[in-house]
């Protein structure tokens, strides 16, 4: 019988705990490279609705780039629910939004009275026009002045101009609501002009329809109008120089999209990155794996 000594038993032990070490080891800068890797570059997200239909489709797995337009990140982040606005850093990306980009950004939770951000859910939908760009429905066809370019889905838009019920056209009130100075809807809507940081606005009763969420946004305070008279809390302004960018987004199905035709537009601290293909593709009634989806580029 051969017995080990207190040297060998030692060695052992020791080589056994240098293989755990090293496991932890390649397991911890494993986990550290994921989470680097997914906050700076890559994030996935699942459709849950048609509304970008046929481009993406419910049951899509989309993998989007944050190098488009840079990766960002809350600096408030646990004071949020204390009634403030996020604050937001935004690191430099590797490229910037173009008109017809597919992308991912936060809920709005919009409603007439006021713009809130939604951490918890998210949209996707694509850009038809950027910050500086003057965009109009025209015939149900989405336009942009003096530009040429073919945005979103033409072949829905065209659909829509030959839609000769209302039923459709008017089922929501488009942005900025039931007011007579825009009767605006699904078919024929705008001009509307798309802010840029640093670009000044004067601000009169028209423009204060138009203006006056992402004003209150960006300072956080009351905007209100009296007399023909618009003030930021008790201040009287005749206008106003914007901090952010500001970008209109469509769904491709242009009947079932909650987009900016209806909550406006949307400013960019809330975009979380640029859609570049679908990964995976699961038919939500089969639960069948879609194979001739994968790997298609958006």
């Amino acid at each position: 019988m051969c017995f080990l000594g207190n040297s060998a038993m030692k060695a052992i032990l020791y080589n056994k705990l240098q293989q755990v070490w090293s496991l932890l080891n390649i397991l911890f800068w494993g986990f550290i490279m994921a989470l680097i890797f997914r906050l700076f570059f890559i994030s996935s997200f699942k459709i849950p609705t048609e509304s970008m239909q046929p481009t993406v489709i419910a049951g899509d797995f989309v993998l989007i780039s944050k190098q488009t337009p840079g990766p960002r990140f809350i600096t408030n982040f646990f004071s949020m629910g204390k009634s403030e606005n996020p604050k937001i850093i935004r690191l430099k990306g590797l490229s910037t939004i173009r008109r017809n980009d597919i992308l991912v950004f936060n809920s709005l939770c919009p409603n007439w009275e006021n713009l809130k951000f939604d951490l918890n859910d998210y949209y996707l939908k694509r850009c038809v026009a950027i910050p500086g760009d003057t965009f109009y429905i025209e015939n149900g066809f989405y336009r942009v002045k003096n530009c040429s370019d073919t945005l979103g889905c033409i072949q829905n838009q065209k659909e829509l101009s030959l839609q000769t019920s209302d039923i459709q056209i008017n089922n929501w009130d488009c942005f900025p609501g039931k007011v007579q100075q825009f009767e605006w809807n699904v078919r024929n809507f705008g001009p509307l002009y798309l802010p840029k940081a640093g670009d000044y606005i004067a601000i009169d009763s028209s423009k204060y329809l138009i203006y006056r969420r992402l004003i209150e946004y960006e300072v956080n305070k009351n905007v209100s109008i009296s007399k023909g008279i618009v003030s930021i809390r008790d201040s009287a302004i005749n206008g106003y120089t914007f901090k952010l960018n500001y970008y209109f987004m469509a769904g491709d199905n242009v009947f079932s999209s909650f987009d900016s035709r209806y909550w406006g537009l949307l400013p960019e601290d809330q975009i979380v990155g640029k859609a570049i293909f679908i990964w995976k593709s699961i038919d939500v009634q089969t639960k069948k794996i879609r194979w001739n989806r994968i790997l298609n580029r958006l």
